[in-house]
């Protein structure tokens, strides 16, 4: 009994580490920050990683937990952000998701200011469906796969000939 339920923690865990370890390359990928302009900063990190954490947190289902004091502050941030994230993939245009896109992460409280966040949040909707038809045994086997944010970028390139 004690050994089982010590396998099923372990199993728990790698499954979190699976998942930590794809969410966290994907928000390391070097054409966010290189190619759209995502501040390469600490707080240009944490909004990807928030980003990405939050996409695979819709998809699954996990709801809020409970936080210790000291990380309420960016839980606050992380399920702030995630909700505005939330409404904008909700949206049927692209608009309101730029314009979180701009606010969280590149500070901009208007969009024409922060001329990537569209094509960043062209990137965050193609992560989001392609999250959308991950089925749920490859998530619990923690296989998520994100697109490559470059592929947003050639999108616009290739309509602007």
């Amino acid at each position: 009994m004690i050994l089982a339920q010590w396998r099923a923690r372990r199993a728990n865990r790698t499954l979190i580490d699976q998942l930590h370890g794809k969410i966290v390359a994907a928000a390391r990928r070097p054409a966010l920050y290189a190619e759209l302009g995502v501040p390469d900063t600490y707080d240009g990190r944490f909004e990807m990683v928030a980003l990405h954490a939050g996409l695979v947190m819709r998809e699954i289902g996990i709801g809020d937990v409970a936080v210790p004091k000291r990380l309420k502050r960016m839980a606050e941030a992380f399920y702030g952000r995630n909700k505005a994230y939330d409404e904008g993939l909700d949206a049927p245009e692209t608009d309101r998701l730029a314009a979180a896109v701009a606010r969280n992460v590149y500070g901009q409280g208007d969009v024409a200011l922060a001329p990537m966040a569209p094509i960043l949040a062209r990137h965050v909707r193609a992560s989001a469906d392609a999250l959308d038809q991950t089925p749920l045994e490859t998530f619990a086997a923690g296989e998520v796969e994100f697109p490559e944010p470059g592929d947003a970028l050639a999108t616009i390139e290739a309509r602007n000939g």
